[in-house]
């Protein structure tokens, strides 16, 4: 094989902004791909949605205050979660409306935020994130807040699994219910809030829907779907990122796409499963 050609192929490792892309991206899918199952398998997907747009007037607030995003971010994503629980428990609305409310008046308070207040943060990067150019302590932030979650999630799957899942035996031995519900969310407003940074506002949803869809597609085991979605998930961002490096395009818009068509490839070879099976029988 020619050796330039080699050298072209392994280009994007020989820069550190490219490096540090490729580890973030992995840490962030693997945890957003984990968490996903949950949220697929309880139908629970527009919560990931509703937390995404919901941090914008919290990372205005917290620029403008001049106190790390993270902050700001988080208490906006925990104020949605608590909003939404104080809406549906004087209300009989659904929960799927209630955060179609919640989440869509939080992110137009953002973007009017944005416009009011003088501000140097660029919508593009809130948006559509800047894995690229991540700064050196956003980066350990988030790789921090990655280990801290996978730790939790090691810890308490057990726990978060009956809790999530049959809520009434849960109650029955004992369990916290409530505790164990709510740190869901919490963690997976956490994930999204480091995703953020390098993904943005728009694409992370797709983290957080995508990978749990292409697992629940091939398979109805909890252990298994958690596995695919995780190798989905990374296999995905690995090679967005690695082809946008090529293609000169939007990393996180690589990574949604190549998601994407997995996810398709996988419905269209399904579908011709059972077509041949159809017409053997």
């Amino acid at each position: 094989m020619n050796i330039s050609f080699l050298d072209s192929l392994l280009l994007p490792f020989q820069f550190e902004f490219m490096t540090d892309a490729f580890i973030l991206g992995m840490c962030i899918s693997l945890l957003c791909s984990l968490f996903s199952c949950f949220l697929i398998l309880k139908g629970q997907s527009l919560i990931g949605d509703a937390l995404s747009h919901s941090v914008l007037p919290g990372i205005i607030i917290a620029h403008a205050l001049k106190i790390p995003l993270t902050i700001g971010a988080f208490a906006s994503g925990i104020f949605s979660i608590y909003a939404t629980k104080h809406i549906r428990d004087r209300s009989s609305l659904k929960d799927d409306t209630i955060l179609g409310v919640v989440f869509t008046g939080l992110f137009a308070l953002g973007l009017v935020l944005f416009a009011k207040i003088p501000t140097d943060l660029h919508l593009d990067h809130i948006l559509f994130g800047n894995i690229l150019g991540i700064e050196r302590t956003d980066f350990w932030e988030a790789l921090i807040i990655c280990f801290f979650c996978f730790l939790f999630f090691i810890f308490y799957f057990r726990s978060l699994t009956i809790c999530h899942f049959d809520e009434v035996f849960a109650r029955t031995i004992g369990m916290n219910t409530s505790f164990f519900r709510y740190a869901l969310l919490v963690l997976v407003a956490l994930l999204i809030i480091t995703s953020i940074k390098a993904l943005g506002i728009l694409l992370v949803i797709a983290l957080l829907i995508t990978p749990g869809c292409t697992g629940h597609l091939l398979t109805k085991k909890m252990g298994h779907m958690l596995f695919v979605s995780a190798i989905v998930g990374v296999l995905a961002c690995l090679l967005g990122i690695y082809i946008s490096f090529f293609i000169d395009a939007s990393p996180s818009a690589s990574i949604v796409l190549v998601q994407t068509s997995l996810l398709v490839i996988l419905v269209g070879i399904g579908k011709l499963k059972k077509l041949i099976s159809n017409s053997i029988g």
